[in-house]
């Protein structure tokens, strides 16, 4: 009786919990009765926001100092979203795009006018650097802080007081010992484009390269000033020229579809697990229930800017979530089909499942916090959804899901026809079939390759790059009307730079509360801009001298970008590969992870290259979600080969890996089947731009299953056959089996006599 009390309260907590976050999701709750869904802020792909165009203080600014202004800048508008874009247009302009906000006034107080900072002391005969303003000598600039960030520290009361703390870099640290020193009870000014921001007094001298600005701050006038100063010093100063609010790159349906089709695979997701695993499967529907309304209002209470990469890392969570638990359940049926009750079974199953879960959950953490750390812009965005999303996964899968199983087991679920009985896996061999499976693997990366090279020899580029990597052309047309965009007059303004341009890679943003549109292209020739134009006057009848302008745009994924997303997945893979090899005690697996993760980027890549689909901002999103899922899936096989090198001693390691990846199988294959339902949907409903996005991620989780299933065990069993253990374990295993053949033979010719006399007798 006591046991069933507990049970029905456990269900009504969890079930409270859904309905308390799907219900503030919703309908929030105080004065505004706004859910918190619709607080959520998305980026300027989903929901678009504001534009603002500097343009330097110089004529004609260098590359460098243009790119040098582009990056750093980019790092401070990060603060106001991690999905801030920071771009080049023309010679001596920068385009700042930052989604999600609407009143371009406040941004601009908030951004104020990017210019240098400087940390200077006053005027004394001790002062030894350059005299920035009247009576003020430098001690140091932007170039030599390291990091600052608004934080708390206890007060003289032991109250939380805001603080900004900063660490400076080896020359910094060196400078602003020295003036601290010779500045005890006397202010360092801080000086950000011609004016004194802060000037905290010097307490005492600071030499370890650490200090905090204590002052009267609330929250958001410490982010402020640790904001202002993270900006660096910029190498070109910059004035405002104009700032507008501008509609969604994907269109105002990207949003609606693709919450419709997540709702929808969520649905099918939960509705596969209890028909596959019964009253199991219903414990993890639950606790998915609890994750995805979870997920929302953490989404809005940690201020998170979701945009079409970060969805790719919440479907990659909610398949690590279902992946958790299909490990646990298969796990449970294993101990059931061994001869345990119900009961020991669900905790054995737990117990043996948790070592592959938190390897799998660790591995791709590590992956999203190298991505924070070296990432910006998008990528960043992708790390914090994605792990946000695996430390929910684990929580509903591990917590969860046992509360609730425990529960429906006290309320009379106990009989084993409820969760399963694992059948006796028939062990395939997959070590034998390896040729087979390194040819094919290599045919479709060389498929790859082979396109890259015929579209590069054609002339056009290996791959169909975006405007987000090549930049272009972007021209501002003033209609004599609204257009509605996306919708009906979208395909005939297409048709227009199709016919005219010779292309189709167009994006369209509307300028709200204007007539204005902002059409961006490929860089197109003198010849190209003035067939559009003409164009346009004649379908719009417009003034295409008036109502025309374009200007050169770069890419909105900078070179650094692309270079901090190229080393994290490199530093990635490195750490991946010391985790696995400190946890698995073998340098073999790690290298197996990461020949069997390469395979699956590849391959992704080939499907990219045939079916030339653009590569831009999502792509990188993409490559990061298979890693992530690739990984994860490696780790469960891995996982049971490690558990199988103890329970089947004196076996030869293709038989530990034939038997490890039989066991896994039915595994791997509905981890697969829940996450392609999700991608799948978001495929059949997106919209055209989703579709781009959904092909290759479909393409790449199919090929991190075949990788997971045909190549990493057999890597690792491929490195350890060819080490010396490796060959003295096969030659005592041939040993043993040709011992066997002879003892079964000699028990045969002893047993033929007898046989045929009792033969004689018989007659």
């Amino acid at each position: 009786m006591k046991s069933k009390k507990v049970s029905v309260l456990t269900l009504i907590i969890v079930f409270f919990m859904i309905f308390a976050c799907a219900f503030v999701t919703i309908f929030g709750f105080g004065s505004t009765h706004q859910g918190m869904a619709e607080n959520i802020k998305l980026g300027l792909d989903l929901a678009g926001g504001v534009n603002i165009t500097y343009e330097a203080d110089q004529e004609n600014p260098s590359d460098e100092d243009m790119n040098d202004t582009v990056y750093k800048l980019q790092q401070r508008v990060t603060a106001y979203s991690t999905e801030a874009e920071v771009y080049r247009q023309g010679k001596n302009r920068i385009n700042v795009d930052i989604p999600g906000v609407y009143d371009a006034e406040e941004i601009l107080s908030k951004l104020g006018n990017p210019g240098t900072i400087y940390f200077c002391e006053g005027a004394s005969d001790q002062a030894k650097g350059e005299e920035v303003m009247d009576g003020y000598f430098m001690v140091l600039d932007g170039n030599d802080i390291q990091s600052a960030q608004a934080g708390t520290q206890p007060d003289s009361y032991g109250n939380s007081e805001y603080v900004v703390s900063l660490l400076f870099n080896d020359e910094g640290k060196k400078a602003f010992a020295e003036a601290t020193s010779r500045n005890v009870g006397k202010p360092i000014y801080i000086i950000y484009d011609g004016e004194v921001i802060s000037s905290p007094n010097v307490k005492e001298a600071i030499t370890n390269g650490q200090c905090v600005i204590e002052g009267n701050f609330t929250y958001e006038s410490a982010n402020s000033l640790a904001t202002t100063i993270r900006a660096g010093k910029l190498k070109l100063g910059l004035k405002e020229v104009s700032s507008k609010v501008v509609s969604a790159k994907l269109g105002s349906q990207a949003v609606s579809t693709s919450l419709r089709a997540g709702i929808i695979g969520m649905f099918l997701v939960m509705l596969f697990m209890i028909i596959f695993y019964r009253i199991p499967g219903l414990a993890a529907a639950t606790a998915l229930g609890l994750y995805g309304t979870s997920m929302m209002c953490f989404l809005n209470g940690l201020d998170i800017t979701l945009t079409l990469p970060g969805m790719a890392g919440i479907i990659l969570t909610i398949g690590m979530a279902v992946d958790a638990n299909v490990v646990i359940f298969t796990r449970i049926r294993e101990e059931i089909a061994a001869g345990r009750n119900v009961r020991e079974a669900i905790k054995t199953g737990f117990s043996k499942a948790l070592s592959a879960v938190i390897d799998g959950n660790i591995t791709t953490l590590i992956a999203a916090a190298v991505l924070y750390i070296k990432g910006t812009g998008t990528i960043r965005g992708f790390a914090i959804t994605l792990a946000l999303g695996i430390i929910l996964s684990m929580f509903t899968a591990l917590l969860i899901t046992r509360l609730v199983l425990y529960a429906f087991y006290g309320l009379g679920c106990r009989d084993e026809k409820f969760y399963g009985r694992q059948k006796s896996a028939k062990v395939f061999n997959f070590y034998g079939f390896r040729k087979i499976s390194y040819t094919i693997s290599i045919i479709a990366i060389a498929i790859g390759f082979i396109a890259m090279g015929v579209n590069a020899s054609a002339g056009k580029r290996a791959l169909n790059y975006s405007l987000d990597f090549t930049g272009g052309t972007a021209m501002t047309v003033t209609f004599n009307e609204p257009l509605q965009i996306p919708g009906d007059d979208e395909k005939p303004l297409t048709e227009i730079f199709e016919k005219n341009a010779g292309t189709a890679d167009v994006q369209f943003q509307n300028v709200t509360g204007s007539n204005d549109v902002v059409i961006k292209t490929p860089v197109l020739t003198a010849e190209q801009r003035s067939a559009v134009r003409d164009a346009l006057a004649e379908q719009y009848n417009i003034d295409p001298d008036k109502a025309v302008t374009e200007e050169n745009i770069s890419g909105t994924i900078s070179g650094e970008m692309r270079k901090n997303a190229i080393w994290s997945v490199v530093i990635t893979g490195i750490f991946i590969l010391i985790y696995i090899w400190i946890r698995f005690k073998d340098l073999r697996f790690g290298a197996g992870a990461v020949m069997a993760l390469l395979h699956d980027v590849l391959v992704t890549l080939m499907i990219y290259s045939v079916a030339r689909i653009s590569v831009g901002t999502t792509f990188i999103a993409c490559m990061l979600t298979i890693v992530g899922y690739s990984i994860n899936a490696t780790i469960v096989i891995y996982d049971r080969v490690r558990e199988n090198l103890k329970t089947m001693d004196g076996s030869s390691y293709p038989e530990i890996a034939n038997t490890s990846i039989s066991q896994t199988l039915s595994r791997s294959i509905n981890t697969s089947i829940t996450t392609l339902i999700m991608v799948f949907v978001l495929f059949i409903l997106g919209v055209p731009s989703i579709r781009e996005f959904t092909l290759p991620m479909m393409v790449g989780i199919i090929a991190g299953a075949w990788s997971s299933v045909m190549l990493s065990a057999v890597f690792w069993c491929s490195f350890k056959m060819h080490s010396a253990q490796g060959r003295a374990l096969e030659a005592k295993a041939a040993k043993a089996a040709q011992k066997a053949a002879e003892t079964a033979g000699a028990g045969d010719e002893k047993a033929a006599p007898r046989r045929k006399k009792k033969k004689k007798r018989k007659m």
